[in-house]
């Protein structure tokens, strides 16, 4: 298997050509491109004659259908060989027949094979970026880190709080005592103490990131090997939803290797494929499945949630849930003229002119013209505004999963007047590097809720890993309104979130864009498929009914 011999197949036909153009199309060096046409063409792939001189034209002659011979090789290696040994394959330059092809024998890889353990086999387009609670930034992190680790408490959508690994908790003015549940084992067979719970909070509370957040606690004390006093210095009406959120979660670190307690452990993790197997000392009710394998597949591959290795039949349903909403923002403390609120403005009334198209950007997105929180965000109109002066253009940064919908608000503001300049940005660097972020004047940002709205707003305003909240620092205004949530009670948080929300609108740093779902694909066969964190499935719970004669 040879991708420069397909590509070459692809995109030079048997006649003259010369051979810097087969180097600059596989992006060889001349030396390279040399030793591989004189190993293809002893292998009886071709036939290659060198015109003479530098530049001169030769002459190629393909004696060999090598996309039908690759093809044919890969099919046998997608019946024979693990799904993340053919998988990298389907990433090369195929042909769109040939790769429908490819993508239907692979296809039927996927799925819920039963053998003596049960696996549920899951297509993945990208990597985790990490698995550690702390560096979950992104939804998909998230998401795993979530199956692998659990916290103190869950936290529901309706924000009730539950117990988790804490079975109880009293709560005083400036005090919180958390009693923790017996004999909870981690991955590696230790048992879960007081001080695991401290030492993961010490570093939490200390992170750069979550400084804010953890800003009213002032002290961990270990009252016995199962109790924890949490002391604080200024009200906390929050901490106990602090304490569900996934960054919280509870591990162990030895040898550099993180333990958590969750439903499932990861056996293997890199880049073709992450393995979780079922944890049989979870001390909760034990997963169904004993094995989750995410498996590396091409962009362009269809996520579908299989219960079959066989497809018999192609039946399945798709489960809806919410994919978050994306927010158009603008870095106000930038040294160029998105400081001046008459140019945001300006802005703002282009996107809400337009803004009822995005669907054409993105099928998954619907036009949201209120704000960010569901059910208690109010519609909005801004009036028609005249086109400010621009001396330069404004940096917009792009990134792979907002491609489309970039290229969407560039053509729109310069249809407006606005000229605009593409800066990309790797997503990685978007999360890991948030310092990318200000060096650009405006931005979509996608946003994914956890589980409870109000909570995962206010987090959204906080959290160190926010591209709002980087931005939203340096405006007293608006601190001085988040110095309001800690000494609220929770539940009345909607009204603060709705104030500092109408503040972000008004002053056009946050602007509205779209909401997204996302529809998943099942088997029919495929049970108890329960959205849980960030509006993915729990695998802890689900199960395959099997066929029974």
């Amino acid at each position: 298997m040879d991708k420069y011999l397909l590509t070459l197949w692809r995109f030079l036909p048997s006649g003259n050509v010369k051979q810097n153009e087969i180097a600059d199309l596989l992006q060889l060096s001349p030396k390279q491109t040399a030793r591989y046409i004189q190993k293809w063409s002893t292998e009886g792939w071709l036939l290659f004659f060198s015109g003479r001189g530098r530049g001169n034209v030769s002459t190629l002659t393909w004696l060999e259908q090598v996309e039908a011979v690759l093809e044919e090789k890969l099919m046998k290696i997608i019946d024979e060989k693990p799904i993340e040994i053919s998988s990298k394959y389907l990433l090369w330059d195929w042909s769109a027949d040939s790769k429908l092809r490819l993508m239907q024998k692979f296809r039927s890889k996927f799925g819920y094979v039963h053998n003596t353990n049960d696996t549920l086999i899951v297509p993945r387009k990208n990597p985790f970026l990490t698995m550690h609670p702390l560096e979950a930034a992104d939804a998909h992190s998230a998401n795993i880190v979530a199956t692998i680790f659990n916290r103190l408490v869950s936290v529901d959508k309706n924000g009730i709080i539950s117990p988790e690994l804490a079975h109880s908790w009293d709560i005083q003015t400036n005090r919180i005592r958390i009693y923790l549940k017996k004999d909870i084992k981690f991955h590696d067979g230790s048992i879960l103490t007081a001080n695991d719970v401290i030492h993961c909070f010490e570093n939490l509370r200390n992170h750069s990131y979550y400084q804010d957040l953890w800003k009213p606690v002032k002290e961990f004390v270990v009252v016995a090997p199962l109790i924890i006093d949490v002391f604080f210095s200024s009200a906390c009406s929050y901490f106990l939803q602090l304490l569900g959120s996934i960054n919280a979660s509870i591990y162990k670190e030895t040898n550099n290797h993180l333990h958590g307690t969750g439903s499932f452990y990861v056996q293997e993790n890199n880049e073709q494929k992450t393995i979780l197997i079922a944890f049989k000392d979870y001390y909760g009710e034990r997963a169904l499945l004993d094995i989750v394998e995410f498996v590396q597949v091409p962009k362009d591959f269809d996520v579908v949630y299989r219960s079959s290795a066989l497809e018999k039949d192609n039946q399945t349903f798709p489960v809806e849930s919410d994919s978050g909403f994306g927010v158009v923002l603008m870095n106000t403390f930038r040294n160029s003229a998105i400081r001046k609120k008459e140019v945001r403005d300006y802005i703002h009334y282009v996107i809400l002119k337009y803004r009822h198209e995005i669907s054409q950007a993105d099928a998954r997105y619907s036009a949201n013209h209120q704000g960010c929180l569901i059910g208690h965000s109010k519609t909005y109109t801004i009036p028609e505004l005249k086109r400010p002066h621009f001396s330069e253009p404004l940096i917009l940064r792009m990134i792979n999963y907002t491609e489309n919908t970039t290229l969407w608000l560039k053509n729109i503001l310069e249809k407006e007047g606005i000229p605009i300049e593409i800066k990309w940005v790797s997503f990685k660097d978007t999360i890991m590097k948030n310092s990318n972020n200000e060096e650009v004047d405006l931005f979509i940002h996608g946003e994914i809720f956890e589980m409870n709205q109000n909570f995962s707003y206010f987090s959204f305003l906080q959290n160190g890993y926010s591209s709002l909240a980087k931005i939203i620092k340096r405006d007293q205004s608006i601190n001085d309104q988040l110095d309001m949530y800690a000494q609220t009670p929770f539940r009345d948080w909607t009204s603060l979130n709705l104030k500092i929300e109408k503040t972000l609108i008004e002053n056009s740093i946050m602007i509205p864009l779209y909401y997204s779902k996302r529809q998943i694909p099942f088997s029919a066969d495929l049970m108890n498929i329960k959205v849980k964190h960030f509006g993915y499935v729990d695998f802890s719970k689900l199960w395959v009914r099997p066929e029974l004669e």
